[in-house]
């Protein structure tokens, strides 16, 4: 690899990142680790890094100690494994001092593995993002060898959301007219276009984000896996989209596209729902009721993020609303939030979070609701898991308390819950 073009990336790299406004975000690094960022493309993975650059610089840190390489840049793309050796030869020509390391998208390059794990071995400070399934945390303990620490990045919260928009929203601002609007009229853009931090750059923000689902669906997952026909694919995560709130099965989604007249088999299904889950497109929430055989094969299926989610539908934000806050918990809980649903007891809740002893209704607005199935649901379940101590309705905007039988039920705005970060 040539020397003086590594320098001149490094160097094109260090400008891009002076000339960025870093968006500071909730994410803690221990002092000392190496790290491995995984998550959907475009969620934030860099400008994550970029803000460590950034403190780096602040507390001293010489920029020549700072190498920073993304390995989607097109003048890496005769980059092999073998030249991984030249990137500490320029450093230490740059500095002569231990240096810190940032790889982005490390995984275009085959072998990058063994260069990871020398790298942690000779106790280089390393930080390496990815976007697709050979970032898989568990692939990542057993290759890494438990040399580097993982962590997920989402796209932006819907607090991280507004501080990059400039507005304001402490507790006068959400009790204010004009601020509280502001809020609002955010949230409305948030719920329907996600939190992908480059979108909110675009006007056509459905535009922007319409090409980073392609470039999902076709490089991360139809490329990467040998998929040669992606209508199959694209039609699959279409079906997921109309699913969202229902649990369903593989079996369920093979006999839907059976049905239209697309003839792949159930084995195919479970291996396109594995990559997209892969690729940080969709997860999966499990039934806490089931028995634990069952779990992995009829969940509830939602999107990263909301904008990818809304390609597929027409003005469906009660869908838009649950998923929002399913994406939530997913960052905060992981696999710890469960939905409850039991044919003997009757009990239909759309999430649980044992951990908090928290149950969760979605509703785009109760006076909507009929035969009150988010109060009814809530209150049986009270009486039959007296363990749950928290009971929430979260709504597009109602805020009230309600008292029914023994359960007390609170009602807010999803926006006021995604800003209490006690929630």
């Amino acid at each position: 690899m040539n020397h003086e073009l590594l320098k001149q990336v490094i160097f094109d790299q260090h400008e891009v990142i002076r000339n960025t406004r870093i968006v500071p975000r909730r994410y803690q690094f221990e002092k000392n680790g190496n790290y491995v960022l995984t998550g959907l493309r475009r969620a934030g993975k860099s400008m994550l890094l970029y803000g460590v650059v950034n403190s780096l610089v602040e507390s001293g840190i010489n920029w020549n100690r700072i190498i920073y390489i993304n390995f989607e840049d097109e003048r890496l793309s005769e980059f092999t494994s073998s030249d991984f050796n030249d990137i500490l030869g320029v450093q230490a020509e740059l500095s002569g001092m231990d240096g810190f390391f940032f790889f982005d998208e490390i995984q275009n390059i085959t072998g990058w593995e063994k260069f990871a794990r020398r790298m942690a071995d000779s106790n280089e400070r390393a930080f390496i993002t990815g976007s697709n399934s050979t970032m898989l945390s568990s692939d990542i303990e057993s290759s890494l060898g438990g040399r580097y620490l993982t962590m997920q990045v989402f796209p932006y919260s819907f607090e991280e959301y507004l501080t990059a928009s400039g507005i304001p929203f402490d507790e006068q601002s959400l009790l204010q007219t004009k601020a509280s609007g502001r809020i609002r009229s955010s949230f409305d853009s948030y719920l329907k276009f996600g939190g992908m931090p480059a979108s909110l750059l675009y006007v056509d923000k459905r535009e922007y984000v319409s090409s980073v689902f392609n470039k999902i669906l076709l490089g991360d997952i139809a490329r990467r896996n040998g998929i040669r026909n992606s209508k199959g694919l694209e039609l699959l995560m279409k079906k997921l989209a109309e699913s969202v709130k229902d649990s369903i099965s593989f079996s369920r989604l093979h006999g839907i596209l059976q049905t239209i007249g697309f003839d792949i088999s159930k084995d195919t299904v479970i291996n396109y729902v594995g990559y997209a889950v892969q690729s940080f497109l969709v997860f999966g929430i499990r039934n806490y009721y089931s028995r634990f055989a069952d779990r992995g094969g009829n969940q509830k299926y939602y999107f990263a993020d909301n904008g990818i989610l809304n390609l597929f539908l027409m003005n469906h934000d009660p869908v838009l609303l649950e998923n929002l806050v399913a994406a939530r918990l997913m960052q905060k809980y992981g696999k710890g939030v469960f939905f409850l649903k039991s044919e003997k007891n009757g009990i239909d809740v759309d999430f649980y979070i044992p951990e908090k002893n928290t149950a969760i209704q979605v509703a785009y607005s109760l006076s909507n609701t009929s035969n009150d199935r988010e109060t009814r649901n809530l209150v049986d379940l009270k009486s039959s898991m007296p363990e749950v101590k928290r009971l929430l309705i979260l709504t597009f905007e109602e805020d009230n308390r309600l008292k029914i039988s023994d359960a007390e039920i609170e009602v807010l705005p999803v926006y006021k819950w995604l800003l209490n970060d006690e929630d």
